[in-house]
């Protein structure tokens, strides 16, 4: 399975021809491409790969993180970056906020590049039947893919179903309910048509579309599109990923995130593709930067590939640190780097007599993760940081995006895959629809499949909950725990009208400023702007004009 060929994505450049504004992966370009070209089976291929590239765009980027992690319970502003106003929701987060218009533009081209699949599959000679139907299918799990974030973020928004081959201003936002219409309407003929396994690692399969289909049906029953029978649907489609397709949880949490071989494996049900090759991997997986604390300016440290680039863009909030029974549960050791081995001599620390208080290899910093007597601390010779001495620059670094397969220590563009869809996922999206039915005793079982998956040996038992401890707290916590930093935050709580509860309890740099419409993201001003028809701003965010 590891040596399974991943699909080879197209340079974006190849879809400038269908409106795309700009190179969002800034992928070598592709010279001599007509439309006719797109009227051939190469072409038809070539589009079809073309249109994955932009998942790139929002999975492992800033502008996907900033959107997702930040503003929420679990993560809150880090040293550095220019965007910490989304975690604070300040009057600065507005429509003119660079990451929002990119995600919005960035989609819209990933979507017609989608609609141009669709449209000409029917038109190109020569295209066989089989080939037709498994790339439609995948275009139209792409686009059902970049609907259901952009509906997430935006509510109503343009829903373009066709292939534009000219300039428009004109556009309208269509109601939530329609939108989810195209979204269940594409993931339905994506499951009709998609194989069960991939040819290539990273195609779109039966499997992963019946996962997404399950997190919308999820998500939209907490919407204005909701249906009755939207839970019982979110647990029969996440019930086909965990019964039908083989795949397992794997028996240590750690191993989910192996860089290399690990990214491929039983529980990976669809992931958005990188390489290390720089010449088509454009900017890269760029998560394993922001959530590592300022660790190469402490003593006895400096800067080196496997404890990663520093740029400090979240802190996890106390609510985080404090989400595991680390005595039974083994994920905070397994998700944080506790410990810092000195690999740098100049900067260790000297006792009176001029001797180094330790040597290159040895425990230069300790988070031990709770409060310790101040005589412990002082015992040892390394640097000691407890809860209490938390600040923006010193913190827990989460671990499970590290990237040590850079060439060199300051080298941004990361090759790993990221895991869009994992069976954890699955199992946690069919406990919640089962609590949403009343079923506590069935959501407790599908926790705990995540649950003891994750105990130390041994504490198998005590990790098991009972049908009394189910609510949605619990459920929250437990995707906290387990999905960390994965980009769901901001959504999960969206999708359970506890965002602004939860990011006033637990969030001290957002409580003052978040306001019921902060549930949704302001419309690009620039989308505004170049519409000659009435395209309304979202409700909190209007006012704002070019003028």
């Amino acid at each position: 399975m590891n040596k399974m060929k991943k699909i080879l994505y197209i340079p974006l450049s190849l879809l400038l021809l269908l409106g795309a504004c700009q190179d969002l992966l800034d992928e070598e370009p592709v010279s001599n491409v007509t439309s006719t070209y797109l009227n051939t089976p190469d072409g038809f291929g070539d589009a079809i790969n073309a249109s994955y590239s932009f998942m790139r765009s929002f999975y492992g980027t800033e502008r996907g993180m900033s959107l997702t992690v930040f503003g929420t319970d679990t993560y809150t502003n880090g040293a550095d970056g220019s965007y910490k106003y989304i975690n604070q929701y300040t009057s600065q987060f507005d429509p003119f906020t660079p990451l929002v218009s990119q995600v919005w533009n960035g989609f819209y081209v990933a979507i017609n590049a989608c609609n141009t699949v669709i449209s000409r599959a029917d038109q190109i000679e020569d295209l066989e039947e089989a080939v037709k139907i498994s790339g439609v299918a995948q275009a139209r799990f792409l686009r059902a893919h970049y609907y259901f974030i952009l509906v997430q973020l935006f509510g109503p928004v343009a829903l373009p179903l066709e292939e534009n081959t000219q300039v428009t201003t004109e556009a309208s936002r269509a109601s939530v309910p329609d939108v989810y219409n195209a979204i269940t309407s594409d993931l339905d003929y994506a499951i009709a048509n998609l194989p069960d396994a991939a040819s290539e690692w990273g195609r779109a399969t039966k499997p992963a579309a019946e996962h997404l289909l399950a997190r919308v049906y999820l998500t939209k029953a907490t919407t204005e599109a909701a249906a009755a029978d939207d839970y019982a649907k979110a647990q029969t489609y996440a019930d086909n990923v965990i019964n039908n397709y083989g795949f397992q949880l794997l028996p240590d949490f750690a191993d989910v995130f192996l860089q290399g071989g690990g990214e491929i494996n039983e529980e990976v049900i669809w992931s958005v593709q990188y390489t290390s090759d720089p010449l088509t991997n454009g900017d890269g997986n760029q998560a394993h930067l922001y959530f590592l604390m300022e660790y190469d300016t402490q003593p006895g440290m400096q800067r080196d590939v496997e404890n990663g680039r520093p740029w400090k863009r979240f802190m996890p909030t106390n609510y985080t640190l404090g989400l595991w029974n680390r005595a039974v549960d083994s994920r905070y050791d397994k998700s944080f780097k506790t410990v810092f081995y000195a690999n740098n001599a100049t900067t260790i620390p000297k006792d009176t007599d001029g001797n180094p208080l330790y040597q290159l290899g040895d425990t230069a910093i300790w988070l031990p993760g709770v409060e310790l007597p101040a005589a412990v601390v002082a015992s040892k010779p390394y640097q000691v940081i407890l809860p209490s001495q938390y600040v923006q620059n010193k913190f827990p670094s989460l671990t499970k995006f590290l990237d040590s397969k850079r060439p060199d220590r300051t080298y941004q563009p990361g090759s790993r895959d990221f895991l869009a869809f994992r069976l954890a996922e699955t199992y946690l999206i069919a406990a919640e629809a089962a609590f949403y039915q009343n079923n506590a005793a069935l959501a407790a079982e599908y926790l705990n499949k995540v649950r003891v998956r994750a105990a130390y040996p041994g504490q198998e038992q005590a990790m098991q909950i009972t049908a009394a401890d189910v609510n949605l707290d619990f459920i929250l916590a437990e995707r906290g725990r387990e999905l960390l930093g994965e980009q769901f935050r901001w959504f999960d709580l969206k999708r359970t009208n506890t965002l602004v509860d939860k990011v006033r309890m637990y969030n001290n740099d957002a409580a003052p400023n978040i306001q019921p419409y902060h549930r949704l993201r302001p419309i690009p001003q620039d989308q505004i702007d170049r519409t000659t028809t009435e395209f309304p701003q979202n409700i909190g965010y209007e006012g704002t004009s070019t003028e």
